[in-house]
C-alpha cells in the first residue's frame, strides 16, 4: 500500500467522525412552548437523542411566559449531559407555559356540581353565584381538571357561601366568598293572548328566574298549563301560574245537550239546555226540554252531561 493511499484511508475516519459529531449535536430552538413545571432537553433542542427527558429548569408559572438568555441554556445543558449545540445565532430563548386561566364561569360550574350532588340543584335548575371579591389572576396547568373544589361551607337561609379551590399547577389553595343564586325555569307566555285562548306548547317559554320569586308566586309546571284556559287576557313575557288557568269548557251555559242515565246494561237519553257552564267532570244543571224539570249530572268530553246511577225517579227524567 503506498504511502499516500495510508494517509487517505487515516484521514477519512476523522472526516466521518467530525461529519457525525455535527450531525449529532442538537438545535436550539427560539421558542419553546411547554406543558409541565420543568423544562427538558427535548423541549429546548431538535434533535436531543436519548437526553431528551432531561430536566434543565423550571418553566414559568402557567400561562405566562419568560426569557432565557443563551448563557443560562449552556450552563444547564452542559449539567444536563449537553456539552455540543447548534444555537443557530441564537442569544436568548422565549419559554411560555400553557395554562387556563381560572375565571368565575370555572369556579360557579363546580359550585354547581358541588350543589347538585347535595342534591339542592335538581333538574331544571340552575346556580349563578357572585363573588364579594374580584377574583386574582391566576392560571392552572393545561390539565384535564385545571380547578377542583375540595371544601364548600354553603348557607341557603341567604345564599351566602365560602369555598376552597386547589388550582392544578399553583401550591396555595384559592378561597373564595360570595352568594348563591339559586334560578328554575319557569312557564312565561310567548306573546299576547286574549282570555278563553287555550294553550298550546307554542303559546309557553321556558325562563329562568330566581327559585324564592318563582316558589313565592307560586309557578307552576308546562304540563299543568298545556290545554288550559287562560283566566283572562294576558301579556307576552308574564310568568304564568296555577291560577292564570283553568280547565277549558266542556260545556256552555244555555248549550242545548244531551243528557245520559246509564244504569248497569239500561241507559236512556234526554234532550236539554244546560244552566250553567262547566269544565270536565264539574257539575251541570240541565232543564229537561220536555219535562222542563231540571236534573243535575257532570259534564263529559264531547260536551253531554252523565247522570250517574242512583236512587232516581226514571220516569221523571
Amino acid at each position: 500500500m503506498s504511502h499516500k493511499l495510508l494517509k487517505t484511508f487515516l484521514i477519512l475516519p476523522a472526516s466521518l467522525l467530525t461529519l457525525n459529531a455535527a450531525l449529532a449535536a442538537p438545535t436550539l430552538k427560539a421558542d419553546v412552548m411547554v406543558t409541565t413545571a420543568i423544562v427538558t432537553v427535548g423541549d429546548m433542542f431538535d434533535g436531543a437523542g436519548l437526553r431528551a427527558e432531561q430536566a434543565m429548569f423550571r418553566s414559568p408559572a402557567p400561562g405566562t411566559a419568560g426569557v432565557v438568555s443563551i448563557e443560562a441554556i449552556r450552563a444547564a445543558a452542559i449539567k444536563a449531559g449537553v456539552t455540543n449545540f447548534d444555537a443557530e445565532g441564537i442569544d436568548k430563548v422565549r419559554v411560555a407555559r400553557q395554562g387556563t386561566a381560572i375565571d368565575e364561569t370555572i369556579l360557579t360550574g363546580l359550585i354547581a356540581a358541588d350543589l347538585k350532588n347535595r342534591g339542592i340543584l335538581t333538574p331544571g335548575m340552575t346556580a349563578q353565584a357572585s363573588f364579594d371579591t374580584m377574583l386574582p389572576q391566576i392560571n392552572a396547568d393545561n390539565a384535564t381538571d385545571p380547578a377542583k373544589l375540595v371544601s364548600m361551607r354553603y348557607m341557603p337561609a341567604n345564599g351566602a357561601f365560602a369555598a376552597r379551590f386547589v388550582v392544578s399547577g399553583v401550591d396555595k389553595p384559592l378561597d373564595v366568598t360570595g352568594q348563591i343564586n339559586l334560578m328554575i325555569e319557569a312557564p312565561h307566555l310567548a306573546a299576547n293572548l286574549s282570555a278563553g285562548t287555550v294553550l298550546t306548547p307554542a303559546d309557553v317559554e321556558m325562563k329562568l328566574v330566581p327559585l324564592r320569586f318563582a316558589e313565592s308566586s307560586g309557578f307552576t309546571s308546562i304540563d299543568q298549563l298545556v290545554g288550559k284556559t287562560l283566566e283572562r287576557p294576558s301579556r307576552a313575557g308574564m310568568m304564568l301560574k296555577a291560577t292564570d288557568v283553568s280547565d277549558p269548557e266542556v260545556v256552555a251555559r244555555n248549550q242545548a245537550v244531551t243528557v245520559y242515565f246509564r244504569n248497569g246494561p239500561m241507559t236512556l237519553t234526554v234532550k236539554g239546555q244546560a244552566l250553567n257552564s262547566a269544565s270536565l267532570g264539574q257539575p251541570v244543571s240541565v232543564l229537561n226540554s220536555m219535562s222542563k224539570k231540571v236534573l243535575t249530572g257532570v259534564a263529559l268530553a264531547n260536551g253531554a252531561v252523565e247522570i250517574k246511577a242512583g236512587p232516581i225517579n226514571v220516569a221523571g227524567l
